[in-house]
């Protein structure tokens, strides 16, 4: 069977550094650790130069660009490691007890410090169990074939220099590389917002290995795994989106062909001078034009119009 490349992005150097320990000892598993999105991003090319690309990008959602250390008590913390082997039975684990929100639970009462990884491998931290209806539950994910990237929205952009910024532009590089974010917070709107950057799957920190290995499987076959519990709101914010982008649709319709040919080049970020220059227009009759594109969409800005245009699917002029 073919090993999986897997490399993890992730700001925390002791969870980074966990987490790669314990999915390496894994059988079907090759896998690298990068402690901010540069790193990240050298190794990704890196790997393509070497015809060795990298298959599996577990990102941290709010990963930072060059590697800087997230405000204090934000950092996860590992339970200290004891100097002895874990059970045959078990898997290495990463347990990640700090900040957990609403819809991840908490770890099992008495989860105690983990044993040292496989020889040779230093030690590991343990994850709580498998919880059932959970982001880490076993068996709780929702699949589907296609993959969302490409599913129209108005949730705001991921702010520049995080976790979701970065996996756009690693999917934008390395179309078949597949995008896995890893975060602490249940918030749907994000969810969306990984979905739209090219993620196939959003799983909690805490989440067993075994959970994360069932997902990095699944999206190697192309599925989509959300947790259960932010299914919910991430159908009412997709859903929300479609309608917005359906009233977008009809209200560009409600332009004239020159007006649509305006509305491009405002998506454009032409001024009105080159807009004319464009359309062979007087400057008089592009000002003209783009009130009534304003007008008729319901906006008082450019801004305003570009941001409707844009939910309604309109691309910048040629």
């Amino acid at each position: 069977m073919a090993r999986i490349r897997v490399l993890v992005a992730d700001g925390h150097r002791i969870f980074a550094e966990a987490l790669a320990t314990a999915l390496a000892a894994e059988p079907d598993v090759d896998v690298a650790a990068a402690g901010s999105a540069q790193a990240a991003e050298r190794a990704l090319e890196r790997a393509a130069a070497e015809n060795r690309p990298f298959q599996v990008l577990l990102v941290d959602a709010d990963l930072t660009p060059g590697g800087a250390p997230p405000p204090p008590g934000s950092q996860p913390r590992l339970p200290e490691a004891r100097r002895t082997l874990a059970p045959p039975q078990r898997a290495p684990v990463v347990h990640l007890p700090a900040q957990r929100k609403a819809g991840y639970g908490t770890p099992p009462a008495g989860a105690g410090p983990a044993g040292a990884g496989p020889a040779g491998a230093g030690p590991a931290a343990r994850i709580p169990a498998p919880r059932t209806g959970g982001s880490g539950s076993t068996n709780g994910s929702t699949a589907a074939t296609p993959n969302p990237a490409t599913t129209p929205a108005t949730t705001p952009a991921a702010p520049a220099g995080d976790g979701l910024s970065f996996a756009a532009r690693a999917r934008a590089a390395h179309p078949t590389l597949q995008v896995i974010v890893l975060a602490v917070d249940d918030d749907p709107r994000r969810v969306v917002q990984a979905l739209q950057a090219g993620a196939g799957a959003w799983v909690a920190k805490e989440s067993s290995l075994g959970r994360l290995m069932a997902v990095i499987k699944g999206v190697m076959r192309d599925e989509t795994h959300i947790p259960p519990l932010l299914l919910t709101g991430v159908i009412r914010e997709l859903t929300a989106a479609r309608r917005d982008r359906t009233e977008s649709e009809r209200l560009v319709e409600s332009l004239t062909p020159r007006e649509k040919q305006v509305l491009r080049c405002m998506v454009a970020g032409l001024g009105r001078q080159a807009v004319a220059d464009r359309l062979f227009l007087s400057p008089h009759t592009v000002r003209t034009h783009m009130q009534n594109v304003l007008g008729k969409l319901g906006v008082h800005s450019t801004l305003a119009a570009v941001a409707l245009a844009r939910r309604a699917g309109v691309g910048p002029a040629d």
